[in-house]
């Protein structure tokens, strides 16, 4: 992994650079530009059928890209203001970090109105899902895995405050936005109340921030 002044980058990534006239977009980006078309076939066209997950921000659906790889693809809400402004946090803060405790960003895609994430597609869904979700889980949930979960997402959050430059300030931890893969590692997501500290900062106030 290499560092620039204000990004670590993903060593074999393909940097990209955004060229829209959609204000405030980050200029230089990390990840994969997909178009509307390759999400659209990969979800079925939006089916809800493969709709997994659903907010004040958006929407989620599960799809498979034409060489196999299963993704979650996050739709940000066309009407809302709040939805752009998450979809630019999220972009300037996880498109150029890697850890084993956040989700991926494989990519983004930017046409007209339309604004969409694209994750690594974790089989567990979230914690809350699995653990307090309407449908049965068979997941079983022994002192290892819980120790390992918290763990985890603490070893998640001291890369976010400690390794990467600038700190980011997640601000919205809960159970429904720690992810969990086939072996239960979880995975910090959903960054779009994040901050990013100014240089040499120690400490940052805000207003009180984070969603139920």
């Amino acid at each position: 992994m290499g560092c620039s002044p204000f990004f670590c980058y993903k060593s074999g990534a393909t940097r990209q650079q955004i060229s829209t006239h959609t204000e405030d977009l980050p200029g230089d980006i990390n990840t994969i530009r997909y178009t509307y078309k390759e999400l659209a076939r990969a979800t079925e066209n939006f089916n809800p059928s493969n709709k997994i997950g659903e907010g004040g921000f958006g929407s989620v659906y599960k799809g498979r890209l034409r060489n196999g790889k299963l993704i979650a693809v996050k739709v940000l809400s066309v009407e809302s203001r709040q939805g752009l402004k998450e979809f630019l946090n999220e972009l300037m803060s996880i498109s150029n970090i890697s850890h084993g405790n956040l989700v991926s960003l494989y990519g983004y895609c930017v046409e007209g109105n339309q604004r969409i994430l694209v994750y690594n597609y974790l089989e567990n869904n979230s914690l809350a899902q699995t653990l307090l979700g309407s449908g049965r889980s068979n997941i079983q949930f022994n002192w290892r895995s819980r120790v390992n979960i918290c763990l985890g997402i603490a070893r998640g959050l001291a890369y976010l405050h400690d390794d990467v430059n600038p700190h980011i300030v997640h601000r919205d931890i809960k159970a429904s936005n720690i992810l969990l893969d086939k072996d239960l590692t979880p995975k910090i997501s959903d960054f779009g109340l994040a901050k990013l500290l100014p240089p040499n900062a120690t400490h940052i106030s805000t207003r009180v921030a984070g969603t139920l």
